[in-house]
């Protein structure tokens, strides 16, 4: 058991290598492209920007980690902003506003934990169907307008630790407390478990039911996070907040190695460095002026280099 291990530690540490050694490329070839690149102003605009995809990149990672998909979270987050948008406007306080977006977003993620765990509906079905009713019901809440951020949070919004935007602190903070519950309780480790085969896992005594539904919960409140980080950032939410969000969420965790056939991968370093990887692009490209839709092509290709090292690396050897 120790030697196994031991193993798979090195393996996580040689896949971690190639990312890092990935995302030092990417930065060298945009300092030299832009040299405003790699000035430590905009190195913290990038960990600033970062934060909404590294929350919703967790949570989807979860629950990929169990075998399933979750393409709902974008109108998750949408929702939940909207709901708590629309009761700070009605003059609650802002705090009230704000456990208003994570409550509901655990509840709407709950809706799909049971669709999923006990209603025995394909994650991916059952998380269409949602993704398109929680955006509708965003939508004929707010009829489709902008809400701000009241005035009275507008200097949160701004608020540094010496260089580092204090939603930064609270994204490291909240994706470290992930990656101890994924690597050092019971219930993380039942992820796998589950993910590597389900009823393979429920003959051992796990609750495999109950496992997907709390994850799929989780999934729901890392959405309501990213979105209260969104609507911080941002300062108002409107119909495309969310929007891809769960397509970005996937393609952080399928370059940050999560397996998408389930039970491999980790959220520190892995997701971390996706995310990281995929703001830099972004960024890089913005910084030589690049099209704005070559984004999008630079991203396909990315996903497919991850996709089928990953699907390399699970094929037998013959």
């Amino acid at each position: 058991m120790r030697t196994s291990r031991i193993l798979a530690t090195l393996g996580d540490a040689h896949r971690n290598l190639g990312l890092v050694l990935a995302l030092l490329a990417v930065m060298a070839g945009f300092s030299i492209a832009a040299p405003s690149f790699a000035t430590t102003d905009n190195l913290f605009a990038i960990l600033h920007a970062m934060g909404p995809s590294t929350l919703a990149a967790t949570g989807m990672a979860l629950v990929i980690l169990t075998g399933k998909i979750d393409i709902s979270i974008g109108s998750i987050a949408f929702l939940s902003a909207s709901t708590g948008a629309l009761l700070m406007e009605a003059g609650h306080s802002p705090l009230a506003g704000f456990a208003a977006i994570l409550g509901l977003g655990a509840v709407l993620g709950a809706i799909n934990g049971f669709l999923v765990a006990y209603l025995r509906i394909n994650a991916l079905i059952a998380t269409l169907g949602t993704m398109m009713a929680y955006r509708g019901i965003g939508l004929i809440f707010t009829d489709a307008r902008v809400i701000p951020l009241p005035e009275t949070m507008r200097s949160v919004a701004n608020a540094t630790i010496g260089p580092v935007f204090i939603d930064t602190v609270a994204v490291v903070a909240i994706v470290a407390a992930i990656q101890v519950l994924h690597r050092s309780t019971s219930f993380g480790r039942s992820l796998s478990a589950v993910g590597n085969g389900e009823d393979i896992a429920a003959r051992i005594g796990l609750n495999t039911r109950r496992t997907v539904f709390l994850t799929f919960t989780l999934a729901g409140l890392l959405a309501a996070l990213a979105a209260c980080s969104s609507f911080i950032q941002v300062g108002s939410v409107s119909g495309f907040l969310g929007k891809g969000l769960e397509f970005n969420a996937i393609a952080i965790a399928v370059v940050g190695g999560i397996s998408l056939a389930g039970g491999r991968g980790t959220i520190v370093p892995g997701v971390l460095i996706g995310a990281a990887a995929f703001q830099m692009i972004s960024n890089g490209l913005n910084q030589v002026n690049a099209d704005p839709y070559i984004y999008q092509l630079v991203t396909g290709a990315v996903i497919f280099v991850a996709m089928y090292m990953d699907a390399f690396k699970r094929a037998p050897v013959r």
